[in-house]
């Protein structure tokens, strides 16, 4: 939960344990991984990096990690996500405490 509090958005790695994954998306983070776990190498310290999909985010698509590179080049890596329809509900909410609230009439 660190990630969250630090102001990030996604957890992006090669794999998760199936628990971590669940409570991140609890959490209103995004779990990514890589198609390619070879990707992961392309990444270099000072790269700025932005996630490119997230306002269509839809289960089973991809989404594009976009790499500015210090060169002026620019590298996109593709990324997997298992969201389904509720759990992309959590993250446009912040969490799903935050959907369950807003259900409820409490925002």
């Amino acid at each position: 939960l660190e990630v969250r509090h630090l102001g990030g958005a996604a957890v992006i790695v090669k794999s998760f344990a199936r628990i971590h994954e669940t409570n991140l998306k609890k959490q209103g983070l995004l779990p990514l991984t890589f198609i390619n776990p070879s990707d992961y190498d392309k990444i270099d310290p000072f790269d700025k990096v932005s996630i490119i999909g997230l306002t269509t985010i839809t289960p089973n698509k991809p989404l594009t990690l976009r790499l500015n590179k210090k060169s002026g080049e620019t590298v996109d890596i593709p990324l997997k996500h298992t969201f389904n329809e509720n759990q992309i509900e959590w993250f446009k909410a912040g969490s799903a405490l935050n959907r369950m609230a807003e259900q409820r009439g409490h925002k």
